[in-house]
């Protein structure tokens, strides 16, 4: 296997409404150039591009084929495509490096959740025989599975609430987050349902956004940066899509993905990709994390949710804590589909030249 690391990483400002088409190109330019230009690079040096988003999002086809007119494919590059969050894309990337014909690669996600109705939209990643026909948004479906939990006294909506104080104190220090602040925990406990039980603290908000990641294997790496964040193990893994046939109080695709990307001994900070409050608390006891694993510290999905690049996001949070050399071990997750269906654990590494 050929070391792989994260070199560069770049994410646009989150926000609630963002002016322009739904192709991504507009959040796209930017970052591109910061991200390529921090690291002495052009166009003509990333050996294969890969990207993920959604065209039911966009309410356009091919949507991610206009997306590329941030890049200037002319000369042709050589680029592929996930309809699934960017994290996948990366997961592809990865797999692609492996191969030994390219020793580059960029990775970027984009999403404009405020183009049409979000709640209704992710309907459409429901079993399309049974569940879609009814259209339980998605919120909806997660009030289920929090409720669940409560029932079965697995989490309290204190808990929960006290997820949603913890995220966005944290994401104070977040210049991109798009949400920071918050109530205490009684006055957020005051506050009326959204889908019981869920609150709006409960739920990630709704966000435009984009970002991108730079990989590269072994000598290039280390050639790029002084610190790379080595991707020691990555995995993906998916539950059932029939919210009936699976406990959805548990995640174990997560878990199973945890084990085969080298399990989480050691891991300092994980960053948890959790659009609800409860999600958080499900991985945090599946994955055994204690309080000497400090979680999301960038304030994670509940301070903003750029949908289909949320998951490269928190790929790109801790590989930024393992080459600023604040940690030694750290852990991104990134999920997919209703109540955790699909889940993806990277692990990311430093190492002292």
């Amino acid at each position: 296997m050929r070391d792989v690391a994260v070199v560069g990483f770049a994410q646009s400002p989150q926000m609630r409404r963002s002016e322009g088409t739904t192709n991504g190109v507009e959040m796209l330019v930017p970052i591109f150039a910061e991200v390529l230009g921090g690291l002495g690079l052009v166009k003509g040096d990333i050996g294969f591009w890969c990207s993920g988003s959604s065209d039911y999002l966009a309410g356009r086809a091919f949507s991610f084929i206009s997306a590329i007119d941030a890049i200037g494919p002319v000369p042709p590059i050589n680029e592929s495509h996930v309809e699934a969050d960017a994290a996948w894309a990366l997961y592809e990337a990865w797999v692609k490096l492996q191969t030994g014909e390219v020793d580059t690669a960029l990775v970027y996600g984009f999403g404009k959740s405020s183009a049409g109705d979000l709640r209704r939209t992710l309907a459409l990643q429901l079993d399309p025989y049974v569940l879609s026909p009814l259209y339980p948004d998605s919120i909806a479906v997660a009030g289920l599975q929090a409720r669940l939990g409560i029932e079965g006294g697995k989490w309290s909506e204190r808990e929960m609430a006290e997820v949603a104080v913890r995220s966005r104190r944290d994401a104070e220090t977040n210049p991109n987050a798009q949400l920071t602040g918050s109530k205490d925990v009684d006055e957020l406990l005051a506050e009326p349902y959204l889908a019981d039980p869920l609150r709006r603290h409960d739920c990630a908000p709704i966000t435009d956004g984009a970002s991108v990641i730079v990989l590269a294997a072994e000598d290039r790496a280390r050639d790029l940066v002084e610190r790379p964040a080595w991707i020691t193990g990555i995995a993906h893994a998916v539950d059932s899509a029939h919210l009936g046939a699976r406990d959805l109080t548990t995640s174990p695709s997560t878990v199973a993905a945890a084990n085969c990307a080298g399990g989480v001994d050691g891991v300092e900070v994980a960053e948890l990709y959790t659009p609800f409050t409860h999600q958080e608390l499900i991985l945090r006891r599946d994955l055994g994390f204690g309080d000497d694993v400090r979680i999301t510290p960038s304030g994670g999905a509940l301070a903003g949710n750029p949908m289909f690049a949320g998951g490269l996001v928190r790929i790109g949070e801790a590989a930024r804590q393992v080459s600023s050399g604040a940690v030694g071990r750290a852990l991104a997750h990134a999920t997919g589909g209703p109540a955790l269906q699909q889940n993806l654990v990277c692990v990311l590494e430093g190492r002292d030249r």
